[in-house]
């Protein structure tokens, strides 16, 4: 019980942290860009897609509840390497998603290209189809590998710091003292 209690506050701490970026990611969006906080929203839908934006947050999610709990559980004890795997595949499962909606843009665009007749009339829609389609395919690798990696070295910056913690108070323990 009192496991499921610290993997709880652990989710939630991971929760809050998401939605923190969440709220800072769209302020910054609004602040940089004429755009309000409903119009960067829907922006956002339109090009990446709800699938994209609910596995991105799962993924998200799943990497700072690692954190959290790779920074909770000593180094050495039960659950504390599976937490660290677990963020670690998270955090490439991000840069996956990111190629794959890459590839997924750049195939239907070239598909919509296949569909559609070239004219001189037609060139205005076939050119608005495209840009959509690439839209979708660059933005999702320009947001999905920066935060991958950002979130692979905070797991791998704060493993390294719960063992240097634990090494130094190993060491300190171990130290005689003088009298």
């Amino acid at each position: 019980m009192q496991q499921l209690a610290k993997t709880l506050g652990a989710g939630s701490c991971a929760l809050s942290g998401l939605l923190g970026l969440a709220v800072i990611t769209i302020a910054l969006a609004v602040f940089m860009t004429p755009m309000d906080v409903g119009e960067v929203i829907d922006w956002a839908e339109r090009i990446f897609g709800i699938l994209f934006i609910l596995f991105f947050a799962a993924l998200v999610y799943t990497a700072l509840l690692s954190i959290v709990q790779v920074k909770t559980i000593p180094a050495g004890a039960p659950g504390h390497r599976t937490w660290f795997e677990t963020g670690i595949q998270a955090s490439s499962g991000l840069a996956t998603l990111a190629l794959t909606y890459t590839l997924l843009g750049i195939s239907l665009g070239i598909g919509s290209l296949s569909a559609q007749t070239l004219s001189p009339e037609a060139i205005q829609s076939v050119i608005g189809d495209l840009t959509e389609h690439f839209s979708m395919a660059f933005m999702s690798t320009v947001v999905g590998l920066p935060v991958s990696a950002a979130l692979r070295a905070v797991l791998l910056i704060t493993r390294t710091r719960v063992e240097e913690r634990q090494q130094s108070d190993a060491v300190s323990f171990a130290k005689p003292t003088r009298k």
